[in-house]
């Protein structure tokens, strides 16, 4: 054989072999050896932000943590934990007794259904004096419940605090737009330092929630809001207000509201109305224009030719509207007209979307 042709032969086998390793490479899959789709929670205090829902997050049972941390007295104890939801309302409580197999229950907290770790306070009343108890955090929610490890205290001869948890109502949601809301509702302390936010959603599971913000240790009502962003139009949202102390969580009543329309922005409806305060040489035109939400500019045009033609007409200056989605009266004032004349007039509405041309109108100025 030709030592060229050997040579060629060499070099392609060596170009082929080093392709296919190349190729397989590029292509190694890193694969997860924990075989865990578990968010790893992030625990905050007292509660913390729920992320809008994101389809790569797993619904499930909650994944719950019971906190060592306890402040004791003679009969009473202040417990704590971490509870993430995982996507699903959640009920939460403390088991507890004298030995590890338990047996007392806590009352219990909901604190929604969320994907981020939220603090799981309780109050637990009526035990005894300078006793060993043993306690763990539990949740539940429709895909099952969960127990957290048991951990122990120990009552004590010092005199129990006079427990209040905090008094929250959820008020009506206003500002409402295309995707735009504002929640509101009041909290009263009590007189323990407070914290509180909204949760919202498109059911009444509802899901989402707004940052932690807190108020005073006082014992007086403060209004509190939040303004939500980013929503979808014409749909309707449900939403409460929840606050937490120490001693607790409480939930405040489920209230809804539906956004504004259009679904989709678009070119402005504008309808002309009947002129007002018509003088011998001055009249009022009027009208009415919905923005669609987009920013829309608006001006009447008026002539004496019925057709309201560019070589005798004459227009008012441009006034603009925000991107609402509200039929708004709008109105220009005319003046050095000519008496005893009939003048034909409309509306006109522009935005991103188009111009749109009310129907035209008369009407006649007076003689003197």
């Amino acid at each position: 054989m030709n030592k060229n042709v050997i040579i060629g032969i060499l070099i392609a086998a060596v170009v082929l072999i080093g392709g296919y390793f190349l190729l397989t490479g590029n292509n190694t899959t890193s694969v997860d050896q924990s075989g865990s789709n578990t968010q790893t929670p992030v625990a905050t205090s007292p509660a913390a932000v729920n992320p809008a829902p994101n389809p790569t997050l797993t619904l499930g049972k909650p994944i719950v943590e019971t906190s060592a941390t306890v402040s004791t007295s003679i009969s009473t104890a202040l417990v704590n934990g971490q509870v993430v939801p995982n996507g699903a309302p959640t009920t939460y409580w403390f088991d507890y007794g004298t030995t590890t197999a338990l047996g007392s229950k806590s009352g219990s907290g909901q604190i929604g259904s969320g994907f981020n770790s939220v603090s799981a306070p309780a109050y637990i009343v009526g035990l005894r004096e300078n006793t060993v108890y043993y306690f763990r955090l539990s949740a539940s929610n429709n895909f099952g419940a969960v127990n957290g490890s048991i951990q122990n205290f120990k009552t004590n001869s010092t005199p129990a605090p006079k427990p209040a948890v905090p008094t929250v109502h959820s008020s009506a949601a206003s500002n409402i737009s295309r995707t735009t809301a504002t929640l509101n509702g009041q909290v009263t302390p009590n007189g323990f330092l407070t914290n509180y936010w909204f949760e919202y959603g498109k059911d009444s599971n509802l899901g989402n929630t707004n940052s932690v913000k807190s108020v005073n240790a006082s014992a007086s009502l403060s209004s509190v809001s939040e303004t939500l962003s980013g929503l979808e139009p014409l749909t309707k949202y449900y939403f409460r207000l929840n606050a937490q102390n120490q001693f607790g969580t409480v939930n405040g009543s489920i209230l809804s509201f539906t956004t504004q329309g259009p679904l989709n922005p678009g070119s402005p409806t504008v309808t002309t109305s009947q002129a007002s305060n018509i003088g011998s040489t001055s009249a009022k035109l009027n009208g009415q224009i919905n923005p669609n939400g987009a920013d829309t500019t608006y001006w009447f045009e008026y002539s004496e030719d019925s057709l309201l033609g560019n070589i005798i007409g004459s227009g008012t200056s441009t006034q603009t509207l925000n991107a609402g989605t509200s039929t708004v009266s709008v109105q220009a004032n005319v003046d050095s007209l000519s008496k005893n004349t009939k003048y034909y007039y409309h509306l006109v509405g522009r935005n991103q979307y188009g111009t749109i041309y009310g129907s035209i109108d008369s009407f006649t100025t007076k003689n003197q």
